[in-house]
């Protein structure tokens, strides 16, 4: 092979990699990493009000059930009926969590669920830890991927007001009830600076919330007991349910997707904050019909 063919092949090998990266995703996570460094570094220094620190602390599980009850349970599952209200309320809570809107995001977890551990999977765990955390956010899907999520329907997705109203107002919304917001309550109902408030009660508790998801597609897919079907990945793990606030019981919830709990047993056995929110909205009558498997 001739100099000229050499170069030739490393400059198409290279030019290849680069287009399998998903450079704004690379930028945006790697930003809010150093945002949310910023945001410790000021609790660390004492520089926020304890308040703020109660509202960081907050925001977790109020973040966190938009994915849980929302995106997960209720819009990528179906696997209870919501009022219009709640509707509203897990859509606000999802938009704090600003992991993509319902829609791609209840999407992306149906072909998860369709393709587990296969090229199909978007966060495919069989390639490494790093790949189903996080690494499949900084390269472009795999074709396997978009062609199984082509062949699925979301017609009930698109014809939910409020899946459609959050997706039209993307991404600007999110943002805005993700960073703005937290910083805007913490500025007028303590006199916190409104900068720090974003670096805490924004930056820092984003990214935390972040990786307390991205566990289940990573730790919960790796680490853990398998006692309702061992030929998947999906295991039980009691961490994960508990910065996940009741989804680490991933066995149960890849052998029965359609249970509303994502879980065997109830709160005594099983710390399950997602399910003991809907039991509640559910007493209120504002959940009803909930699926749910025996074992």
């Amino acid at each position: 092979m001739t100099r000229t063919d050499t170069t030739t092949v490393t400059t198409t090998a290279t030019t290849t990699a680069t287009k399998t990266y998903n450079t704004p995703m690379i930028l945006y996570i790697g930003l809010m990493h150093l945002a949310a460094v910023y945001g410790g570094y000021e609790v660390l220094w004492g520089h926020c009000h304890w308040y703020t620190l109660w509202w960081a602390l907050a925001l977790w599980p109020i973040s966190g059930l938009g994915i849980t009850a929302g995106a997960h349970r209720l819009w990528a599952h179906r696997s209870y009926k919501a009022t219009y209200g709640l509707r509203v309320g897990l859509m606000l809570c999802n938009s704090v969590a600003n992991q993509g809107t319902i829609y791609h995001w209840a999407r992306d977890h149906r072909v998860h669920h369709k393709h587990a551990e296969t090229d199909a999977d978007p966060h495919n765990a069989k390639r490494g830890f790093w790949f189903s955390h996080m690494g499949w956010l900084f390269v472009k899907k795999h074709p396997d991927v978009i062609a199984a999520g082509a062949r699925l329907s979301y017609a009930d997705l698109a014809e939910d007001s409020v899946v459609a109203f959050q997706k039209a107002v993307d991404p600007w919304f999110a943002l805005a009830m993700c960073f703005w917001m937290p910083a805007y309550v913490a500025s007028v109902g303590w006199e916190e600076n409104f900068w720090r408030a974003m670096w805490v009660a924004g930056a820092l508790r984003y990214v935390a919330v972040l990786h307390f998801t991205w566990c289940v597609n990573s730790l919960a897919h790796m680490f853990g007991d398998r006692p309702y079907d061992k030929k998947i990945h999906a295991t039980e793990n009691a961490f994960v349910s508990v910065v996940a606030i009741g989804e680490g019981w991933h066995n149960w919830h890849h052998k029965y997707p359609f249970d509303y709990a994502a879980s065997e047993f109830g709160w005594d056995k099983q710390r399950n904050w997602t399910k003991v929110f809907l039991d509640v909205m559910g007493m209120m009558g504002l959940a009803t019909d909930f699926k749910r498997a025996t074992y």
